[in-house]
């Protein structure tokens, strides 16, 4: 069982950067998949990131990718999404989940994520 806590979201204006944080609870966070989604208002939910068990590859987003970051850090039992050069588009309420799997439909598909945060606020004003 995993419980996930976001925080770090709030409003910002464009091309200025925030960091996401998702604290996860339990001891065997190092052996998940972490992802980062985005629902913005009248919009489906969407990938945003990615990152495996290990740190060792990270997945992104065309719309995120060269602005937006992914990282975790196993010690603290917490992934982070750093954002750059934010943009309205951006505007959002973000979730981070879990999954066990590490195999395709993983990362891009919200169905093998089993737990999942209650999601944060990022509002990026012009």
């Amino acid at each position: 069982q995993v419980q996930l806590v976001e925080s770090g979201g709030g409003l910002a204006q464009t091309g200025n950067s925030l960091r996401l944080s998702c604290a996860a609870s339990g001891r065997t966070f190092s052996s998940y998949g972490m992802g980062w989604f985005r629902r913005a208002p009248g919009k489906e939910r969407e990938f945003v990131a990615a990152i495996t068990w290990s740190g060792g590859a990270t997945y992104y987003a065309d719309s995120v990718k060269g602005r937006f970051t992914i990282s975790r850090d196993n010690a603290k039992n917490t992934v982070y999404l750093q954002m750059n050069n934010v943009k309205p588009e951006d505007t959002a309420v973000y979730s981070c989940a879990a999954s066990h799997q590490e195999s395709p439909p993983w990362p891009y598909y919200s169905g093998v994520y089993g737990y999942w945060g209650q999601g944060t606020q990022v509002t990026v004003s012009s």
